[in-house]
């Protein structure tokens, strides 16, 4: 891959899509493709099909997905499988009938047992139970990390595979319903802050930015505090207490997305399909904090 190579971004508007595509304009690549939800939509096969011909990029970033924490999970767990499994089947097969010269496709942590080992190696993949709130969107990143090991070893496609831990960073997602532990977590607090200040402004403010459930400003002050409750953010008599979920004890790690983007960018350029299964490679720092931690360093950073 050169500075004159021709790179489609599928899902440059989320958060390791838009990072990956800051660092390779940084590094001086210029001809960066991408499509917006709008203009194209994953989901259509005929609208892949189309724009695969009409565009024939040379490499492929995969990290167009249906994505969420724990509830969001739980919740749509059709959507999840669905959607997921199309964008990849659309996307990779597309790539393999036009020549792509390398696809990346992101996956995601949740791929291992729920009881693997620590640290979890890539070897650890389908040798236990997944974890039951987001299997549905695990079983689809793992049909994609076979789909590309199945493509190379039949067509000889260079396509690859690569593990995220959690992240965070610019244009990660605070909403409450759908986000993952990290940004639930500074929004909460954030959120807890203003209750505490009786700064009823800056609730407001911030429901008009972004609400909860259909609750935004313009709601009255007891569907606001209704909504707060709902997600562990309470004021009793004066007294703000934040709730979370579990014991806390469980134990998390966590990677700014620009580091992830230099993990993926270092792959497109240095690493090529291999021959050996698991052929999917993990990105982490190698440090973990268990979520109590997690919530004090938040907390004491509001």
């Amino acid at each position: 891959m050169d500075k004159s190579s021709k790179i489609y971004i599928a899902g440059h508007n989320g958060m390791v899509g838009s990072a990956v595509k800051r660092n390779l304009e940084n590094r001086g690549f210029q001809k960066i493709v991408t499509r917006s939800k709008s203009e194209l939509n994953l989901l259509n096969e005929s609208s892949v099909a189309s724009f695969f011909e009409s565009e024939k990029p040379e490499y492929v970033v995969l990290a167009a997905a249906k994505v969420g924490g724990i509830v969001a999970n739980n919740t749509y767990r059709a959507q999840f499988i669905y959607e997921n499994l199309m964008i990849q089947n659309h996307v990779i097969h597309q790539s393999y009938l036009h020549g792509v010269k390398k696809l990346l496709f992101l996956g995601s942590s949740c791929i291992y047992p729920r009881m693997a080992e620590q640290p979890m190696q890539e070897d650890a993949l389908l040798t236990g139970l997944l974890e039951a709130t987001n299997e549905p969107y695990a079983i689809a990143k793992i049909a994609g990390i076979k789909m590309c090991e199945a493509y190379h070893s039949q067509y000889g496609c260079n396509f690859i595979s690569i593990m995220p831990t959690n992240l965070y960073g610019p244009n990660d997602n605070y909403d409450l319903e759908k986000s993952h532990v990290l940004p639930a977590l500074i929004r909460k607090m954030y959120l807890g802050k203003f209750l505490m200040e009786n700064n009823w402004e800056g609730i407001k403010k911030d429901l008009n930015r972004l609400p909860i459930e259909n609750v935004n400003g313009l709601s009255s002050e007891s569907d606001i505090l209704s909504i707060l409750r709902k997600y562990g953010i309470s004021s009793v008599d004066g007294k703000v207490s934040i709730t979370l979920w579990g014991t806390g004890s469980p134990k998390r790690e966590f990677l700014h997305v620009d580091d992830m983007a230099d993990a993926c960018v270092h792959l497109l350029l240095n690493h090529d399909a291999p021959s050996t299964i698991p052929s999917h490679v993990n990105a982490g720092c190698g440090e973990d904090v268990s979520i109590k931690e997690l919530a004090e360093i938040v907390k004491i950073s509001s």
